[in-house]
């Protein structure tokens, strides 16, 4: 097998993994909070991010979520109308848009996160020995610093 066939092979395995994973814990997310895996990212990523202030630039938060600004936005729109996030004016400049997490975006994001750790290790951890758990890590940390 050359380098080339081994690196796309290796590819296509984590490709098929993630997107497995991925859904089985998105579908678990849904079904016990009504949550969609982006909401559940979104919220995560401000209790993450939040200071004092209890709110985030957008463009602070397109950049830790790796998303395109136009994606966040339509993203940030959806949470809005169901009153898990806000946004507002920054205060500091006036040009760009602060994103803050709103009390019910707080309790959901709490409610949801058991949830989020319990199809974590039912659909990814439970499969792998912790060796296998510590060498992905590893990788992970290589290709994502």
């Amino acid at each position: 097998m050359s380098t080339d066939e081994h690196a796309l092979e290796a590819w296509t395995a984590y490709h098929r993994l993630r997107l497995h994973v991925d859904a089985e814990i998105a579908r678990d997310l849904e079904r016990a909070c009504g949550l969609s895996m982006a909401d559940f990212d979104v919220l995560a990523a401000l209790a993450e991010l939040e200071d004092g202030e209890h709110c985030i630039r957008v463009r602070d938060l397109t950049a830790h979520l790796h998303w395109a600004h136009g994606r966040l936005s339509r993203q940030l729109g959806r949470m809005e109308q169901r009153g898990l996030v806000a946004r507002e004016k920054c205060e500091l400049d006036g040009r760009g848009e602060d994103v803050l997490l709103t009390a019910d975006g707080r309790l959901a994001r709490q409610e949801a996160a058991p949830v989020h750790l319990a199809a974590i290790r039912r659909h990814f951890a439970a499969a792998l020995t912790p060796e296998q758990l510590t060498t992905l890590t590893g990788i992970a940390r290589r290709l994502v610093p």
